[in-house]
């Protein structure tokens, strides 16, 4: 039994570090050209940091990291799946009109520091430290403090 406990950690540890070799420093040219147009169309004035590939099993993403903070992160295909802004705000072009309408409703003052968009749902984050999920039909369906 020890044995059998020893090798799956061991397969654990491998996987661990094997993961970790998949992400690598790229040049900006080898983003999707989807992915660059978001960049220009959204973070014109924005020097980018670095892009990283990431390798999953049979899936491929990208993240961009501006030199003030910013992060996106794209699909291999080039679709953005989140936008975090560190120290600013975002592009509110970005978020979705049902979305903004229900934070202009709620929340006058905040603005929106963080969105992802997954596979169910929508979630975006509020300079009031707020996190609010909405479903794909952009109904509510979570606030965490």
């Amino acid at each position: 039994m020890k044995k059998i406990l020893f090798v799956f950690a061991a397969m654990m540890m491998f996987a661990g570090v094997a993961s970790a070799d998949n992400d690598r420093i790229v040049p900006y040219e080898n983003l999707p050209a989807k992915a660059q147009e978001f960049v220009k169309k959204y973070f014109p004035a924005e020097k980018v940091s670095y892009v990283k590939e990431e390798a999953d099993f049979m899936e491929l993403s990208y993240e961009v990291v501006f030199a003030q903070g910013t992060k996106v992160e794209f699909t291999g295909q080039g679709e953005w799946k989140e936008v975090d802004c560190r120290y600013s705000t975002l592009n509110e072009n970005l978020v979705p009109e049902q979305i903004r309408s229900y934070v202009k409703q709620n929340f006058p003052d905040a603005k929106f520091v963080k969105i992802e968009k997954g596979y169910r749902d929508w979630e975006v984050k509020l300079t009031n430290r707020l996190e609010l999920t909405f479903d794909m039909n952009f109904n509510i369906i979570d606030i965490d403090d």
